[in-house]
């Protein structure tokens, strides 16, 4: 079953940030990941609160393939520049099937 990752940005230092991206891709794609949308920093919430105004979209064969991207040390030495460089949220979620 697909398993969707839902993160929220919000970007302080694009400096740092960009060392974050430039090592994500290989580490993502390692585990099936797939970038199905981001806003940019313009989130349309059209009910309630939305703490954060960038948000992330990416898709991942299984939940297991979810978790083990996020806990890869890699992923996890890259993320460090991430938390140097924006306040985010991530959560996981186990997709519908048809």
């Amino acid at each position: 079953m697909s398993a969707y990752a839902i993160g929220q940005l919000d970007i302080f230092d694009a400096d740092e940030y960009q060392k974050y991206l430039a090592g994500l891709m290989p580490v993502f794609e390692r585990y099936g990941g797939e970038l199905l949308a981001t806003s940019n920093n313009s989130t349309a919430v059209v009910e309630g609160d939305w703490a954060l105004p960038k948000t992330v979209i990416m898709k991942f064969p299984s939940l297991q393939h979810a978790q083990n991207w996020h806990t890869d040390p890699d992923y996890q030495a890259l993320a460090e520049h991430r938390r140097r460089s924006a306040k985010a949220n991530l959560v996981l979620v186990e997709g519908i099937d048809s």
